[in-house]
């Protein structure tokens, strides 16, 4: 069976549906990361048993030096992917020549890079909005595009567009994760 890592810095809702929908079915979570060491995403590593190391980024004086430690505990284990899921971090060429990774952003990139996409998203000219899971490069979210998924704005308030954005990027993400350990 394929194995897996996933990094989260928040709620951890992405990892929840990784592990609701894909753990122990088409693949192993084998570990999982977070700098946060609040995030809500611990609960569901413990409530499923998986591997955690929290490694808070608070804790390292320079970017790189944080990279280089998530890569050691990352290189521990025989993983066929790492997937970034609201892992709210730059991540350094120490990370992205050393690890194949993806990541999930709110937005059709290359619209929309780094933060408050959705809100970016829903606000701008364009009739749609979506979701789009990417390669994981040292320029921040310009990497490969492996899927997108879009969302017609249509006449949706921003809460229900927000709301679909949060159900379309877990499908986007198993999409991607699959169609890559496939």
């Amino acid at each position: 069976m394929k194995k897996i890592a996933v990094l989260f810095s928040g709620s951890g809702t992405n990892f929840e549906y990784i592990l609701k929908h894909l753990h122990k079915k088409e693949l192993e979570v084998a570990l999982a990361i977070t700098n946060n060491p609040k995030a809500g995403g611990i609960v569901f590593a413990k409530e499923y048993n998986i591997p955690l190391k929290i490694i808070n980024s608070k804790e390292f004086k320079s970017r790189t030096d944080f990279d280089r430690e998530v890569v050691k505990e990352l290189q521990k284990f025989d993983l066929d992917l790492v997937v970034l899921a609201g892992f709210m971090r730059i991540l350094t060429p120490i990370f992205t020549e050393a690890i194949t990774a993806i990541n999930l952003h709110p937005s059709l990139l290359p619209r929309h890079k780094g933060l408050h996409a959705i809100e970016r998203s829903y606000e701008d000219e364009h009739p749609e909005g979506g979701v789009t899971v990417h390669f994981v490069t040292s320029e921040l979210d310009s990497g490969e595009i492996i899927v997108q998924k879009t969302i017609p704005k249509g006449n949706l308030s921003f809460q229900e567009y927000y709301d679909r954005v949060r159900v379309v990027e877990k499908e986007a993400l198993a999409e991607a994760i699959l169609k890559l350990i496939a």
